[in-house]
């Protein structure tokens, strides 16, 4: 009896041992799908791949005509023709978010709110638009690499 016990304990654990297949199979299988898609697209050639490089010099570009009025309970008063928009969002939390980062900066941000509903966080005005192309330049090389969309919004009204 105790010979019959042993042998089909043996048995089974020979069985679990063998029966369990091996996460590295399903690993192999993947890598060599991947490896068949890359040969039927063709190899990477070097020549092919533009550099892809971010200038720190900022190119003056015409600015985005957009009717934008304060959001309630802004002031309204610093919002001139010309403004420096480094921020749009449709989800408010992010705009104030942003807006609340950038007083802790020491400016004096304006939530904007256009006519679809987009939230723009302006965080300078400008009655002329060299000086505000100038804050906008000065902008995107203070915070290099961020807020290099920074971009100039001619207010309509």
């Amino acid at each position: 009896m105790k010979k019959v016990s042993f042998l089909l304990i043996s048995l089974c654990i020979i069985m679990l041992g063998t029966s369990c297949k091996s996460k590295q199979s399903a690993y192999k299988t993947a890598y060599e799908q991947a490896k068949t898609k890359e040969m039927e697209t063709g190899p990477v050639v070097e020549d092919d791949i533009a550099p892809v490089t971010k200038s720190k010099t900022p190119t003056s570009s015409t600015p985005r005509q957009e009717k934008i009025n304060p959001v309630a309970g802004e002031d309204g008063s610093g919002l001139k023709l010309y403004s420096v928009v480094i921020g749009s969002f449709q989800n408010r939390t992010n705009a104030y978010s942003l807006k609340e980062r950038m007083q802790n900066d020491g400016y004096m941000p304006i939530l904007g709110e256009n006519e679809q509903g987009m939230l723009r966080v302006i965080l300078t005005s400008h009655e002329n638009r060299q000086d505000a192309e100038r804050s906008r330049d000065a902008i995107r090389q203070k915070y290099y690499p961020n807020f290099q969309d920074a971009w100039l919004l001619e207010r309509q009204y």
